[in-house]
């Protein structure tokens, strides 16, 4: 990217940006105008839909309540990742995007949380085939926010050993008409795993079988895993942390993916406190987490 192109993309994001913070200052967003897209209002999770389901999973459900697209679908809450829901589809149209990688400039601004939710939200279409992967290998939490037990293969397995399918190493989740691809266990060759032509053959591998494929990334600006997986992706969504995600981070961030490939902001409205430290293990998900706004590059 140009200097010029960082300088316009974080010129039009600032803005939206210092806008949302406005509005969440007044208690509510402002009207849509055509230079502006319109704010979403914050989901808050439904306790009460969650109790519904026990009946079913009783007990052993430890899905984190967040996860309103799968836990609570019928709330407002699930709503608001219906509309990203909808401009992705919007996308997948027009733009032919497939493989959409989300990400953020740091740990803790709520990437895992938007993947989750925005797979679990197109996956309420029975008729699409959706896949969230976590692309994460060296914090993996895919696994421990839809609390599976890790006992199928993983990315890494099939990333080291090119004789596994992509059939062999994915799980179904039948009763949210979703399918998931664990990180497996860390390894303190992530970089040289992923920088192997074998990632980009999954990939090819999932676009044959799938209508949509959710990359959880990497923070983009920590480390240097992200630069390698947007390669294979149609686009890149970056979610930022308001009151939280230092400009810097966010500037860099931005500095560093195609700007061809960037499709939209989400603004994570939670303020909770997480641990900023990537190497040092991190909370990735928010008790609460909320989106605000969503900003389209094109």
């Amino acid at each position: 990217m140009t200097d010029d192109t960082s300088r316009v993309a974080m010129s039009k994001f600032s803005k939206a940006l210092e806008q949302a913070e406005r509005d969440l200052d007044q208690g509510e967003p402002a009207p849509a105008t055509s230079a502006r897209p319109p704010a979403f209002p914050a989901p808050t999770p439904q306790r009460s839909t969650r109790a519904s389901l026990e009946p079913r999973h009783r007990a052993v459900d430890r899905r984190e309540e967040h996860l309103v697209s799968l836990l609570a679908p019928h709330s407002a809450a699930a709503e608001r990742y219906r509309m990203l829901r909808h401009v992705v589809e919007s996308l997948r149209k027009n733009k032919n995007l497939q493989v959409l990688a989300v990400t953020s400039p740091g740990a803790g601004d709520g990437k895992t949380t938007t993947s989750i939710n925005l797979a679990g939200a197109l996956a309420q279409a029975t008729a699409e085939r959706v896949l969230l992967a976590d692309v994460d290998l060296r914090r993996p939490s895919v696994a421990r926010q839809l609390a599976l037990d890790g006992s199928r293969r993983s990315l890494v397995n099939a990333l080291v050993k090119p004789g596994l399918a992509l059939e062999d190493i994915v799980e179904q989740l039948p009763e949210f008409n979703l399918s998931v691809l664990q990180a497996g266990e860390a390894t303190d060759t992530t970089y040289e795993i992923l920088k192997s032509s074998r990632l980009n053959e999954l990939v090819d591998e999932a676009r044959r079988h799938y209508d949509y494929i959710v990359l959880d990334t990497p923070p983009f600006v920590p480390v240097p895993d992200g630069r390698l997986i947007t390669k294979s992706a149609d686009g890149v969504l970056v979610v930022v942390a308001a009151n939280r995600t230092p400009r810097g981070a966010l500037a860099e961030a931005v500095s560093l993916i195609d700007p061809a490939k960037i499709v939209g902001f989400v603004f994570n409205t939670d303020d909770s406190t997480t641990n900023s430290s990537y190497y040092g293990g991190y909370a990735e998900s928010a008790p609460q987490p909320r989106w605000r706004r969503l900003w389209r590059s094109s």
